[in-house]
């Protein structure tokens, strides 16, 4: 088992700031329905940097549904084609959507990448008019989350150690 602090974040409200900038003209973001093997690919490299493990632990039929509901939103970075980054949220068309995993293939980090993929997905998001958005975030994420997650508008509202598998 392993201690990890956990930043819990919210938004209430849309970032009312103009859209991001696209900062590679071969740069786009699209709401994507993913196969569970495409989704799996993108997940692993995103997350193996920060230990994300959540998905790969879940049942095969578990993670196909998840992946079908109509509130599970997964907003795929492309450059030039090529998957660079997801940005995950459960509870589209409730009151509170969870931004569950968001993160990029570590070869597309350091370009502005990250902050356009969140802009983007959390302005489709907010269309659906919900009450808030939120997030958690811990130590074992990239030292930039936090900043990222305050200039898209997310402010913290709980921090608790919580105890996780190791």
């Amino acid at each position: 088992m392993v201690d990890l602090l956990v930043t819990y974040m919210e938004m209430r409200q849309a970032n009312p700031a103009p859209a991001r900038v696209k900062p590679a003209a071969s740069a786009s973001v699209a709401l994507e329905r993913l196969e569970s093997a495409s989704y799996i690919s993108l997940y692993r490299a995103v997350g193996e940097p920060v230990q994300w493990d959540q998905r790969l632990r879940m049942a095969a039929d578990d993670l196909e549904r998840l992946l079908a509901l109509p509130s599970t939103h997964i907003h795929v970075l492309r450059v030039e084609g090529v998957a660079a980054g997801l940005c995950e949220f459960n509870g589209v068309g409730q009151p509170d959507v969870e931004l569950v995993h968001f993160g990029l293939v570590p070869a597309f980090q350091g370009r502005r990448l990250g902050p356009f993929l969140l802009d983007q997905a959390l302005r489709a998001v907010w269309s659906h008019a919900p009450q808030r958005v939120w997030l958690h975030t811990d130590t074992y994420d990239h030292p930039s989350a936090q900043s990222v997650y305050g200039r898209a508008g997310f402010k913290p509202y709980e921090q608790r150690m919580e105890t996780f598998p190791d």
